[in-house]
């Protein structure tokens, strides 16, 4: 055993597969430490916050502050008013009303308000600009114009009588430093549609996904294996009944035959075990057919023979002459089990017909909620990409560590 478990872990393929798989459990078991709760709670009104470190700007106010006169601080300022979308809309009132642009560079922010400031004019209606046009091109001007107005913001609250009275004066010099605010929150994956934190959902839908892929691999490589055990050794009528079994499963196409189990089965009925039962029940087939082609060529061996002579019953046979031969076998279709369920889970949820969403999240999930709300198209990446991330990562190292061991235990593919 020792010595299989060193030819094992001395294969490169294997030792890598295996270290990318423990570092995506670690992060589904430890994240949760750090930051425990409901993965599934809601932490924010609007959707799809972007990631990083939010800051309450209500403790913000109350804390000491330090001055702080920075060279680029009011490029800077100005250069976040304005997006890519209103610079574009800037050049073109500037082109319909006859102004030449040759030559701008419109991320030179300098530039670009200095001939805004010397041309604009509200009054100016270019031919064809509609209302809600204008009224954006004032809009944006106000803001241009306000920004660099003042550079004390003046913060106000009722009294005992209402009338409202100045609280305290804050200038564009203030800084505070993150450590001393109250409320600080730091989204390293941002928020979903939902306003949930993904990082958070993520850790916890790796683990459920992990398990439902764990269960529907044990279910169906036990199913595979006492079925292609029972066929490839008994053989005749028993072989016949399994193999017309197994051939009715391999026409219908499993995932056809999955999508109606779980559409019958309900929503409100399809918890996360259930449609790990119901992979595991409908991915048996190739398994019992690969034990059973490798039990028929194991069967006459004399070790087996001797067996039978000597007397014993065929469930000794069958599980200390035939099995542990083809343990290392069973050990690679189980992980490609694995690979293949938390896929199914993955498509299954992608057409609605995964686990229930209000229990816990999924892979499958998480990719359907994205996907519903249009992530992909709003540039949302953080949505979708890390859960894209983490199932090829879960499916690369499977296999990777399913390769390293079929090179181990087949000495064809040993160098």
């Amino acid at each position: 055993m020792k010595n299989t478990l060193r030819q094992v872990f001395h294969s490169p393929k294997f030792l890598v597969g295996f270290i990318i798989f423990v570092a995506v459990l670690l992060l589904a078991i430890l994240y949760p430490l750090f930051n425990p709760g409901n993965p599934l709670q809601q932490i924010g009104l609007g959707t799809f916050a972007p990631p990083g470190t939010y800051v309450s700007l209500y403790d913000a106010v109350g804390t000491e502050t330090s001055t702080f006169r920075l060279d680029d601080a009011d490029a800077k300022r100005l250069a976040s008013v304005l997006s890519d979308e209103d610079r574009v809309s800037m050049v073109n009132w500037l082109t319909a009303v006859g102004v030449d642009v040759t030559g701008l560079d419109i991320t030179d922010t300098d530039a670009l308000l200095e001939i805004w400031n010397a041309n604009y004019d509200q009054s100016i209606r270019p031919e064809g600009m509609t209302n809600a046009q204008r009224n954006s091109y004032i809009s944006l001007n106000n803001r241009l114009q306000s920004l660099g107005a003042s550079e004390t913001l003046t913060v106000m609250q009722p009294d005992e009588e209402g009338e409202m009275e100045e609280v305290t004066d804050i200038e564009s010099t203030d800084y505070v430093n993150v450590g001393d605010v109250t409320n600080v929150i730091t989204l390293p994956l941002g928020t979903d549609n939902f306003g949930r934190d993904v990082l958070k959902e993520l850790a916890s839908a790796i683990g459920t996904s992990l398990m439902i892929g764990l269960v529907a691999g044990c279910i169906a490589t036990f199913i595979g294996l006492v079925l292609g055990l029972l066929s490839g050794y008994v053989g005749g009528v028993l072989d016949d009944i399994v193999m017309f079994i197994t051939n009715i499963f391999t026409v219908i196409p499993s995932f056809v035959l999955l999508i109606l189990i779980n559409y019958s089965i309900g929503q409100e009925n399809r918890g996360a075990m259930v449609v790990a039962l119901v992979i595991g029940l409908t991915s048996w087939t190739w398994t019992t057919r690969s034990v059973r082609s490798q039990v028929i060529s194991l069967r006459n061996r004399d070790h087996v023979n001797l067996s039978k002579l000597s007397g014993h019953s065929l469930v000794r046979i069958v599980l200390t002459d035939i099995l542990p031969y083809i343990a290392s076998y069973v050990v690679m279709a189980f992980i490609l089990q694995i690979s293949s369920a938390i896929l199914s889970e993955a498509q299954l949820s992608l057409l609605g017909l995964g686990p229930k969403t209000t229990e816990v999240p999924t892979l499958g999930l998480m990719m359907n909620w994205a996907m519903l709300y249009s992530a992909h198209l709003g540039g949302k990446w953080w949505a979708y990409f890390p859960v894209i991330g983490v199932i090829a990562l879960i499916s690369f190292s499977l296999n990777l560590m399913n390769t390293g061991l079929d090179q181990v235990f087949n000495p064809t593919l040993r160098d």
